[in-house]
């Protein structure tokens, strides 16, 4: 059994599709094609039903992908050896949510830098839609959402956590906002929001909807800390994750209103794709993820 067959199978089993595979692994798509032949040749079971343009793996296919990722974590690890882990080679592709990007990943890449100063990290953005598509195209390695819980059995959550979306506005000592107000009320104040396609965001749209209500924003921009540095400036109001304005609410920059509106919960969610090869580099930067964040684990990390 080829090491190249395992592996061009787990790309398929990631693309769902014999072209894109080809692509990524620099073959042609008949040679993907005559690859997986071979292999199901071997073991004498179909791995792959062919339905249009996409392949979905079979029930032995599906069995077969824990055997198959065994084999890539052994080989990595072999061709490791005799490295140590802070010797750690390779590359990280992980995908991040606006937000997560801007105030959760500083500090995550800066300490997985220290411990791996050889992989190459690569950060993308996007909706939590748009990361998933990546995922699932095997463009990216993990994303971290903020978003409701994902649900489904295709994904593995290395990690979550409960995150609160306030109210926040410049604390201005001479002219004090209050901090609880009718929602009605503080609607009408100018608002900076972040652009359409963001989970909070679209929660808010939807409890205000259930009253008849609306905001109509001064400003929509995708980038959290561009909102940060104009309430700083006192233009208005924002409805944002508290992470991402915990230092400024610590030091009294910045403060929050209460409204009578039901509260907006999210969840922080590092996840991969339950077919995808763990890398060694994923599961550091899990664990890694785990030790920066304390978060409250809704399943284990994969086992070695």
């Amino acid at each position: 059994m080829e090491f190249r067959n395992i592996n061009t199978f787990l790309k398929v089993a990631g693309t769902q599709n014999f072209s894109r595979a080809a692509e990524q692994l620099g073959y042609s798509q008949s040679a993907v094609t005559v690859q997986i032949k071979q292999l199901e040749k071997e073991l004498n079971v179909q791995l792959f039903e062919r339905i249009g343009k996409r392949v979905y793996l079979t029930e032995k296919g599906q069995e077969f992908i824990a055997y198959a990722n065994e084999v890539m974590r052994v080989t990595e690890r072999a061709k490791n050896f005799p490295t140590c882990s802070s010797a750690l080679e390779g590359t990280l592709c992980i995908g991040g949510v606006e937000s997560i990007c801007t105030a959760i990943f500083p500090d995550l890449l800066l300490k997985f830098h220290e411990k791996c100063p050889r992989v190459q990290v690569t950060i993308r953005s996007g909706t939590t839609e748009e990361l998933m598509e990546m995922v699932k195209s095997n463009d990216i390695d993990l994303i971290y959402t903020l978003d409701r819980k994902v649900a489904g059995r295709e994904w593995v959550r290395a990690a979550v956590t409960k995150e609160v979306i306030v109210f926040v506005t410049l604390a201005d000592e001479k002219n004090p906002v209050p901090c609880r107000m009718p929602i009605e009320e503080l609607i009408q104040r100018p608002f900076l929001l972040t652009e359409k396609g963001a989970a909070y965001r679209y929660e808010l749209e939807c409890l205000l909807a259930e009253k008849n209500m609306e905001i109509e924003p001064v400003l929509e921009i995708g980038n959290t800390e561009t909102i940060i540095n104009l309430l700083k400036k006192g233009m208005g109001v924002s409805f944002l994750p508290k992470f991402t304005v915990k230092e400024e609410l610590g030091r009294n920059v910045l403060t929050e209103i209460h409204t009578d509106l039901q509260e907006v919960t999210m969840y922080g969610q590092l996840l991969y794709h339950k077919n995808k090869w763990v890398t060694e580099q994923m599961r550091t930067f899990m664990a890694l993820t785990k030790d920066v964040l304390s978060p409250s684990l809704d399943s284990p990390l994969p086992n070695r």
